[in-house]
């Protein structure tokens, strides 16, 4: 993740990205530890992603620069396609296939619809084809749905719900089998039945959270868990080993489940302003629960929490 900035806010964003996070993008002395760190850690292959990778055009072909001399495979990049229309667009997508980089994956659904015009994917897949650059539209299935829209234009929520379904929100996310993390936490609050938070708390250790098989690594260096966001450790100590007690929130997820982080709350209000109040409405799943109580615990800086990540997610376009 070379950034956390991106031209939309979709609704299902699991790193809740958005036009007004940081601006920063990733440095060439991070890519440079990342890529290195990535190699001790025996990864041979990413994606590139965001935030919108596009936003910094040099930044993204230092980023696949630095990957190609550590031996790292470069399997695609993501956008959104914001940037189809500019006349520069070809020429970028020649210097990527220089830089080794031969596929892209382009978001393509109702939910970037409401922020991008719908013909900017396919015009950029139409550019990919005569630049010889490989592609895939994520998801390829909307495109005879998304075709009941004025091609040039960004749409709101009416717009959407008049032109393709009053339950276009629900349905899109159930086609994509969202992660239920992030801005998506809304979209279950929304469309799913809420219970008392004592049904969903358990003690089952959450022991996926340290799991390589699918995760992200952002501009900072953090590891992020797969689906578990606003949760962050130093990639640099996921290698070399967790110190003991210096992430007392992953502790108690990783050991005991939502249960341990459930009394963590509980523990940590006892001596606070404002304790820690489950919602007399429930919650959706054990971990739309987790989400909350994470979100209550980062008010106290605790380093394996990203405060800015859980306000982020809770600014929902209704």
């Amino acid at each position: 993740m070379v950034n956390y900035r991106c031209t939309a806010a979709c609704r299902h964003c699991l790193y809740a990205c958005s036009p007004t996070r940081e601006a920063g993008y990733i440095t060439l002395e991070t890519a440079r530890q990342v890529c290195w760190l990535l190699r001790a850690g025996r990864c041979r292959s990413v994606h590139i992603g965001g935030g919108e990778p596009f936003l910094d055009f040099n930044g993204l072909v230092m980023m696949a620069q630095e990957l190609n001399s550590a031996g790292i495979r470069i399997e695609y990049v993501e956008t959104n396609a914001f940037w189809a229309s500019l006349p520069e667009a070809t020429e970028q997508l020649r210097r990527l296939l220089d830089q080794g980089v031969d596929t892209l994956c382009i978001s393509l659904d109702p939910f970037h619809a409401e922020y991008v015009a719908y013909r900017n994917p396919l015009d950029l897949a139409r550019l990919c084809d005569e630049a010889g650059m490989g592609y895939f539209l994520w998801k390829e299935q909307f495109v005879s749905s998304l075709s009941r829209l004025e091609a040039h234009k960004s749409h709101s929520r009416a717009e959407m719900e008049a032109r393709l379904s009053p339950a276009y929100i629900r349905d899109t996310a159930r086609v994509y089998d969202i992660r239920l993390g992030g801005r998506a936490i809304n979209i279950e609050r929304t469309y799913s039945k809420s219970f008392p938070y004592n049904k969903l708390v358990d003690d089952k250790p959450c022991s996926g959270l340290l799991s390589t098989n699918h995760f992200h690594v952002d501009l900072h260096a953090y590891f992020i868990p797969s689906g578990c966001t606003g949760l962050r450790l130093p990639l640099a100590e996921l290698i070399a080993g967790i110190p003991d007690g210096r992430y007392p929130v992953f502790e108690a997820l990783y050991q005991g489940g939502v249960a341990a982080l459930l009394r963590l709350a509980l523990e940590r209000g006892n001596d606070a302003p404002v304790p820690f109040v489950p919602d007399k409405a429930g919650y959706p799943s054990k971990c739309n629960l987790c989400f909350h109580l994470r979100r209550y615990l980062a008010q106290y800086e605790f380093e394996e929490l990203d405060a800015e990540h859980y306000e982020e997610s809770l600014k929902y376009s209704t």
